[in-house]
């Protein structure tokens, strides 16, 4: 894999040592049966004892000498091992973190969680102990079987074929194993990704009590894995067992045909004891391959599928992107523009529309109609598969995003803050802030209100997705974000819908100082409440039937006319006596609870509702 390998690179030095001390440490490891030769043909047999204690010697020094290589390996490559998994992992994150919002939304958070958090652990194995482990066993099996043809070459070939037999066996059972272990990661990913939406949506799930069904949900995720751990395992079993059966066959061939040799005399007794001591290094790796190639089969599915993220083309590495944008003025231009998520199923048709810098682009009509995507093309979320999306006369596809989007504020309807303090949701879109700006910021949006009755102030954590505030709250933490970032681009979604009335009010005084001069656009249900707006699109199957002004369209008296009287019509039933809501005040006014005029706040300019 060229991407682990670029990890590895740099520490190819600590690895070349690690082999070094692998192989002192198995050649010590192997002093041991070979003196036991020594020691019955010459000590004990001849009583040459001036021999025992440098034997003796010498299996204290390599013992010791094993010890402390075995010692430095595992401090050495274990903690190397930690160090390249949290290099992946972070590598693997910032990597993901650059992929489009296209691929987001074909993947789990959860599943990306996995590949992030879980997948890349395959590199200890792969780098760690389990692949000295590995090395180190074929390296004492090389060394033993030349001490065995030494010893004798006639058992030294007979256990060699039994050998063989087994080695084709689990080549064979390994490339059934691996698909199994790549499905598991699959498995393990998405069983993660529905446990994460699961306990994110927990409000949802009591709210509806679906606590059973999610844990039935989860129970077939939960029985799938284990259904996938229980094949491995029979695989292992079996490989298990045929080891030890094989084991057990080639030690009586090699009792029999060895008694047979030392009674011929071709053997000494201290030959066959060294003989069956190196026949057991030798075939210990090869069955120790169920056990080790079963975690490096392992570790090497879940590296491939880390590859296949970090294969995923990030949006700074489209070759398009080449123009660093030295100043953004705000002036958005789609010129014919048409968008599919999938082919064959257009979400766009031929849109054409101008935003220039200072105005205020409204977006309206029903549930997927396309208001969405068109914000999204804004965004650079997505690229269109016809036309183009201009900025100051700039094809947006061929513009660097990182150039771009520190141009770009976006107030959603579901704000979205991190676990943190209020002071950092703020401070997100311009970490580097003063602490003067962030209070400006809270002041226009009304943050000062609530965050300075709380007893740490701006500094109090507001949990999870800001869990520990009001909706309205949240809100007004978003709201003050963008106003932070100073964006040359807005967007606003439903920006006010979960505050109180005077709430509103006040805030959207201060977003209309912060629309001044900047190009914004709006996406918005509540069609009362963009009269104002420079432009108003009335968006239906991916394409604008109508545009204008407010009044322009309600004179023109089609879909928009349509749209606003049935919307009015409803509202105003809602509270007036039956008969009241049939009435349509006129432009800058509205029925009132009673029937009678209300004028229009003139800064009502935004207030409108995802899609």
């Amino acid at each position: 894999m060229p991407e682990i390998w670029a990890l590895v690179s740099p520490r190819k030095g600590l690895l070349a040592i690690g082999l070094v001390l692998m192989a002192i440490n198995r050649v010590s490891g192997l002093v041991l049966p070979y003196s036991t030769r020594f020691l019955i043909d010459n000590v004990v047999t001849k009583h040459q004892m001036k021999l025992l204690g440098p034997i003796v010697g010498g299996v204290l020094t390599a013992t010791l000498i094993q010890g402390v290589t075995s010692f430095t390996l595992t401090q050495l490559l274990s903690k190397a091992a930690q160090r390249l998994i949290a290099d992946l992992r972070l590598k693997v994150q910032e990597h993901v973190g650059r992929l489009s919002v296209t691929y987001y939304d074909s993947n789990k958070t959860g599943t990306l969680v996995a590949r992030i958090m879980s997948d890349v652990e395959g590199v200890r194995n792969l780098i760690g102990t389990g692949l000295v482990e590995f090395l180190g066993g074929l390296l004492t099996a090389v060394i033993a079987l030349v001490v065995l043809f030494r010893i004798s070459a006639s058992m030294t070939l007979m256990a060699i074929g039994f050998l063989s037999v087994f080695a084709l066996a689990l080549r064979k059972a390994f490339g059934i194993m691996r698909p199994i272990f790549r499905e598991r990661s699959k498995i393990n990913a998405e069983v993660s990704g529905r446990l994460t939406e699961s306990l994110g949506g927990v409000r949802v799930v009591k709210g509806y009590h679906a606590e059973e069904r999610e844990h039935a949900v989860f129970g077939k995720g939960v029985q799938r894995l284990l259904d996938n751990v229980l094949k491995t395992l029979t695989a292992t079993s079996i490989m298990s067992l045929s080891s030890s059966v094989l084991l057990g066959v080639v030690g009586a061939v090699v009792m029999f045909v060895g008694v047979r040799q030392i009674l011929a005399g071709t053997l000494t007794l201290g030959g066959f004891f060294t003989y069956t001591m190196f026949l057991g290094f030798m075939a210990a790796p090869l069955f120790g391959v169920v056990q080790i190639g079963t975690q490096l089969t392992e570790a090497i599915a879940g590296l491939e599928r880390t590859r296949e993220v970090l294969n995923e083309h990030r949006e700074d590495e489209d070759p398009r992107r080449t123009i660093a944008l030295p100043e953004v003025l705000g002036d958005i231009e789609f010129r014919h523009v048409g968008f599919k998520y999938e082919a064959g199923k257009p979400v766009l048709q031929d849109v054409s529309f101008e935003s220039k810098p200072g105005t205020v682009t409204a977006l309206v009509g029903s549930s997927g109609s396309g208001k969405s995507t068109i914000i999204g093309l804004v965004a650079a979320f997505h690229v269109p598969n016809a036309g183009q999306v201009m900025i100051d006369g700039t094809d947006l596809s061929t513009v660097k995003v990182s150039s771009y989007r520190t141009n770009l504020g976006m107030v959603l309807q579901d704000s979205f803050l991190f676990d943190g303090t209020i002071r950092e949701n703020i401070a997100f879109s311009r970490p580097n802030a003063t602490d003067e700006e962030v209070l400006r910021a809270c002041g226009i949006a009304r943050v000062d209100e609530f965050a300075e009755r709380f007893r740490e102030g701006y500094d109090t954590i507001i949990g999870e997705r800001g869990v520990k505030l009001s909706g309205g709250q949240r809100q007004r933490v978003s709201i003050a974000r963008a106003v932070l970032a100073d964006p040359r681009i807005l967007i606003l979604d439903e920006a006010t819908s979960s505050l109180d009335s005077e709430s509103e009010q006040l805030i959207q005084e201060g977003l209309s100082s912060l629309m001044k001069g900047r190009t914004t656009f709006v996406i918005a249900h509540r069609l009362s409440t963009i009269r104002r707006a420079h432009q108003i699109l009335v968006v239906e199957a991916g394409r604008i039937v109508e545009r204008g002004t407010h009044q322009s369209l309600y004179a023109n008296g089609s879909r928009y006319f349509d749209l606003y009287n049935r919307q009015h019509g409803l509202e105003a039933n809602l509270f007036l006596a039956p008969g009241e809501g049939d009435r349509l005040e006129p432009e800058g006014k509205e029925a009132g609870a009673n029937g009678r005029e209300a004028t229009v706040d003139p800064l009502s300019v935004i207030r409108g509702s995802g899609t």
